[in-house]
């Protein structure tokens, strides 16, 4: 390796640590705004792309006791100086690098700035300040559709929520209107026994100082995919589920108690049928209000937005002539290389600009940031030592597993057909309350799929999609439950 500067990186143990171990007698400085770091713990590689993890909070000084050419400096950039190769921070230092990778994630899109009422959640901090809120609350407001609003939606009891998505059924991101049929059902069903809390460690910025606190909140990094477990959601009723959807909508206007007192403005009340439009007028004064673009006004204690989140550029693209994205993301090649010379991208801030599998397709997800964390060290060890590349099999196909309302949830491929054109068909086997598999098929080969439940078809569904292989001889065998189609492709 070439006598040069340190490496650094910004924000990503992944990435971090795979550079430490191709180079221990290299620094490696992570610069982070906050005290911990996100770790990958109970990993579990489900098939050859398929990954399951749970993410927890660590202090950054395990880390660095693990790996001592690392070292954390903790706090947030200030400027980057491309030309330079420098990076200074606000703490006043600046550091020279040889390469640098950013990987800051992305920041919540709030639909309201400034409000007291209206909380986003990001990190754990964030997370935390909501279930306080919500130990008094007796009605909360959600805004959006993703998988943070999900979540949120099937967590909360003894509270009484209003949810306002934009899209005609709820989980648009993940699902078709079928699964969230499917799904629906449990929203307005009794939760079953609450499992106990995970008995782990999590480190919060609670011990920083004020002012650094209050700049580590706007960048805090994203909660993990199981974020929601150890907190208790519950407000100030004893009952479970009481939900109320108002599809096809955005927020309009917020209003606070006093301004809507002045205005005489008319709220609804609560109606019990999530499917019911309610009407009756509310007699209650909440602190605060908000007007939909359905011209519905409903009242709450609070408003939950989640309306998804934006590259978090800044401040790195100030006087700094990187290529951007239609999403605001850093463009990459296939080497995840940004358009000036040293400087790699990884995760929610960048956005691939190589020639995608035709089954891949980039979502702003933790698999994807540790896939891309991991890929982005490699190109940077290769390059350093002048060795070439082959692209990572995990960008050959997308594969994501999660959670939603207590049910296991894979997605493969082109899921939810994006991109395919008129020519795809559906295939659909459905069991209430147990599972949903939806196959998307083009000119007889398997595209995408959806799989909901424990249906233990991830793995073949993978192969199949990945190996392009013709099913059009097996018609709807593929889906009868009463054939065991892994038999068929062992």
């Amino acid at each position: 390796m070439m006598d040069a500067g340190p490496y650094l990186s910004i924000h990503t143990r992944v990435c971090s640590k795979k550079l430490a171990i191709n180079f221990p007698s290299e620094d490696i400085l992570l610069v982070t705004a906050s005290p911990v770091i996100k770790a990958v713990t109970n990993f579990k590689q489900v098939s050859k792309i398929l990954e399951e993890f749970d993410v927890e909070e660590q202090p950054g000084t395990m880390l660095e006791n693990r790996f001592p050419n690392i070292k954390i400096i903790e706090s947030g950039v200030k400027q980057l100086k491309s030309e330079e190769h420098c990076i200074f921070t606000e703490d006043g230092s600046q550091y020279i690098y040889e390469k640098l990778c950013l990987c800051a994630g992305a920041k919540p899109k709030l639909i309201c700035e400034g409000n007291p009422y209206v909380l986003g959640i990001r990190d754990t901090d964030s997370a935390q300040e909501f279930q306080k809120q919500l130990t008094k609350a007796k009605r909360v407001m959600i805004i959006g559709n993703g998988g943070i609003a999900l979540e949120l939606a099937y967590e909360i009891e003894g509270c009484e929520v209003v949810w306002a998505i934009k899209d005609k059924a709820i989980g648009n991101t993940f699902f078709d209107a079928g699964a969230a049929e499917f799904l629906t059902s449990k929203l307005i069903s009794e939760k079953p026994e609450a499992k106990i809390a995970h008995k782990r460690t999590r480190y919060t910025t609670k011990g920083m100082k004020k002012e650094a606190r209050t700049k580590a909140d706007n960048v805090g990094s994203a909660l993990g995919p199981d974020w929601h477990e150890g907190l208790t959601l519950k407000g100030t009723k004893e009952f479970s589920h009481n939900i109320h959807i108002e599809t096809m909508c955005e927020v309009k206007k917020i209003y606070l108690q006093e301004e809507f007192r002045i205005l005489k403005k008319k709220s609804l009340a609560f109606s019990r049928d999530h499917h019911n439009k309610s009407v009756k007028p509310d007699k209650e004064m909440w602190p605060v209000y908000v007007e939909l673009t359905n011209e519905k006004i409903y009242g709450c204690d609070f408003i939950v937005s989640a309306t998804g989140v934006t590259p978090n550029i800044e401040p790195f693209v100030h006087g700094n002539k990187f290529d951007l994205g239609e999403d605001g993301g850093l463009k990459v090649d296939d080497h995840m290389h940004t358009s000036l010379p040293d400087i790699y991208a990884a995760g929610d801030i960048c956005t691939a600009c190589w020639q995608l599998s035709p089954v891949w397709q980039q979502m702003r997800l933790w698999t994807q940031a540790r896939q891309m964390g991991w890929y982005a060290a490699k190109c940077m060890t290769t390059d350093s030592l002048g060795d070439s590349i082959d692209m990572d099999f995990s960008f050959e196909l997308f594969a994501h597993v999660t959670k939603f309302f207590n049910y296991k949830v894979v997605l493969l491929g082109k899921y939810n057909a994006q991109g395919l054109g008129p020519d795809h068909e559906l295939m659909l086997r459905c069991t209430k309350g147990q599972e949903y598999i939806k196959v998307i098929m083009q000119n007889g080969r398997m595209m995408g799929a959806v799989l909901i439940g424990e249906t233990d078809l991830e793995e073949t569904f993978e192969n199949l999609i990945l190996n392009q292989m013709d099913l059009s001889s097996y018609g709807e065998d593929l889906l009868d439950p009463n054939i065991d189609i892994e038999d068929y492709f062992d």
